[in-house]
C-alpha cells in the first residue's frame, strides 16, 4: 500500500536535530519505506543527515510518502509525531 499525505513542521525550530533523530527513532521498527519531498528534492526519511539537509522551518509543507504494509500505522505515527511537535509543545 502508498499513501501519500502533506504534513505541516509546527514546531517553533522547524526540524533540526532532536525531531530529526525522533523521526528516524520512530521509523526503525517499521518495514515501509518513507520518502520526505521538498522543493523538488525528495529525501529517505531513515536518514538524519538527509532530513537534516531538507532544511525545513516552522511551517513547511512536506509531501510525506510511506509504501508498505504498515504504511497506514507508520503514516499515523508520522502525523501523531508532527502535530505533537516532537514532543517540544
Amino acid at each position: 500500500m502508498k499513501i501519500v499525505r502533506k504534513i505541516k513542521v509546527k514546531n517553533a525550530l522547524g526540524i533540526h536535530t532532536r525531531p530529526a533523530a525522533s523521526i528516524v527513532k520512530l521509523l526503525q521498527p517499521r518495514g515501509s519505506s518513507v520518502f520526505f519531498t521538498h522543493k523538488n528534492e525528495t529525501i529517505n526519511a531513515r536518514s538524519i543527515m538527509s532530513i537534516l539537509m531538507l532544511a525545513a522551518r516552522k511551517n513547511t509543507v512536506l509531501e510525506v510518502t510511506v509504501e508498505g504494509e504498515d504504511a497506514e500505522v507508520t503514516m499515523q505515527q508520522l502525523i501523531t509525531a508532527f502535530d505533537m511537535e516532537f514532543g517540544e509543545k
